[in-house]
């Protein structure tokens, strides 16, 4: 056998370069049964044509899904970030997007809806503290336990990938080092018990709003959603002082809301009792007043009056007199001018005898007191002529 027909069989020598044609002639039929093709009986004869003809669709077939590959899909929550050459080219919205295939585009999607979480001075529980984030100092020189934990989430796709150190779990130490920045800054422009007790909110406000300076100010694309107070507390060792401390504060509240209450209770009283008290003293001084110069008046009628008659105004008002004092008496005792009688006149059995309850009878004679040189009046019916006579003769 001949070198060339050693060749034709497929065989070559050990020192001799491989035969081309062959190798494609056995790739094509290869490919051919791959897709279900049958080789002919002359693949031997016409192995380049084949050959050129299966590498041709399988470029085709290659170049079909390298193109294929730059189809991606953005979810409605999601940003897609498209990198040229590993630059930034363009952000994509929702929906079936298309990048150049690798190696020219690449692209890196965002989740901006989902909300992390960042926790400091304690993990998982509250019970896991990490004294080195919690531990605090007041601006009144106390120390100070605070835990709490941050949420945020993404809202520049751009920023967020390009201006963090590498990977997002440096955003998140990122936003945890701004953070420990924050709330220390606040609890050491506080004093302890603003901070224990009424300012709790006021420190998470002001903590966020630092937070978010800071995150702004590195456009790390980051927004601080919730800041969370999860626990306030001085030290284990000081703990039982300050319980006693916050109990003598609450008794101090409860004694002062009680004072107010009692005030208020109180106070409106003895205004309506000062109020009423004057009003009082305000008609009695009218009343007063009104009867000193009704009183002035009436005496200066009578002084006008009593100049043009004085004896007839004296009796006058000497019959007013009596009349008024011997209407509130039910007795008279009558001393005559003229002798040394004493009349005794009994008027108050006579009403009682006069009194429409009672039958009319005659009234006892009662005895009258008289003096030794005379008799005394003789019966009860003619006391009212004796009365009579009595005042005649003294008017006389």
């Amino acid at each position: 056998m001949s070198q060339n027909d050693h060749n034709r069989g497929g065989q070559r020598p050990n020192d001799g370069p491989p035969d081309l044609d062959e190798l494609f002639r056995k790739l094509n039929q290869r490919l051919s049964r791959l897709f279900g093709g049958k080789p002919s009986p002359d693949d031997r004869g016409n192995a380049p044509g084949g050959m050129r003809f299966g590498a041709a669709g399988i470029l085709l077939v290659l170049a079909g899904l390298w193109l294929l590959s730059g189809f991606y899909v953005v979810d409605a929550r999601e940003e897609a970030v498209v990198l040229r050459l590993g630059s930034f080219n363009r952000t994509s919205e929702s929906g079936l997007q298309w990048r150049a295939p690798y190696p020219f585009e690449s692209v890196e999607i965002v989740n901006l809806t989902e909300v992390r979480s960042i926790e400091v001075g304690y993990r998982s529980n509250d019970r896991s503290r990490v004294n080195g984030e919690s531990l605090m100092l007041t601006a009144d020189q106390n120390i100070i336990d605070v835990q709490l934990s941050v949420q945020y989430d993404v809202k520049d796709a751009r920023d967020f990938l390009f201006n963090n150190l590498a990977t997002e779990a440096d955003a998140r130490d990122v936003v945890k080092q701004a953070t420990e920045t924050a709330i220390r800054e606040v609890v050491g422009r506080n004093k302890v018990d603003f901070v224990l007790n009424e300012g709790r909110s006021q420190v998470a406000a002001e903590t966020q709003r630092i937070i978010q300076g800071i995150l702004d100010r590195y456009k790390l694309g980051v927004r601080i959603a919730k800041v969370n107070i999860n626990g306030v507390q001085p030290p284990e060792q000081v703990l039982a002082a300050f319980d006693d401390a916050v109990k003598a504060g609450q008794d101090k509240e409860k004694l002062r809301n009680d004072g107010v209450a009692y005030a208020n209770d109180v106070v409106p009283k003895a205004h309506g009792l000062a109020a009423r008290l004057l009003q009082e003293a305000e008609g009695y001084r009218q009343n007063v007043v009104a009867t000193a110069e009704g009183d002035a008046a009436r005496f200066n009628s009578v002084q006008a009056e009593y100049a043009k008659a004085p004896k007839v105004m004296r009796d006058r008002m000497y019959f007013d007199m009596m009349q008024q004092v011997l209407s509130n008496t039910s007795k008279v005792i009558v001393d005559q001018k003229s002798g040394n009688n004493l009349l005794y006149l009994p008027l108050d059995k006579l009403m009682q005898a006069s009194a429409p309850q009672a039958p009319a009878a005659t009234a006892t004679p009662a005895p009258a007191v008289a003096s030794p040189q005379g008799p005394a009046p003789a019966s009860a019916p003619h006391a009212g002529s004796i009365s009579r006579d009595v005042i005649r003769g003294r008017n006389q």
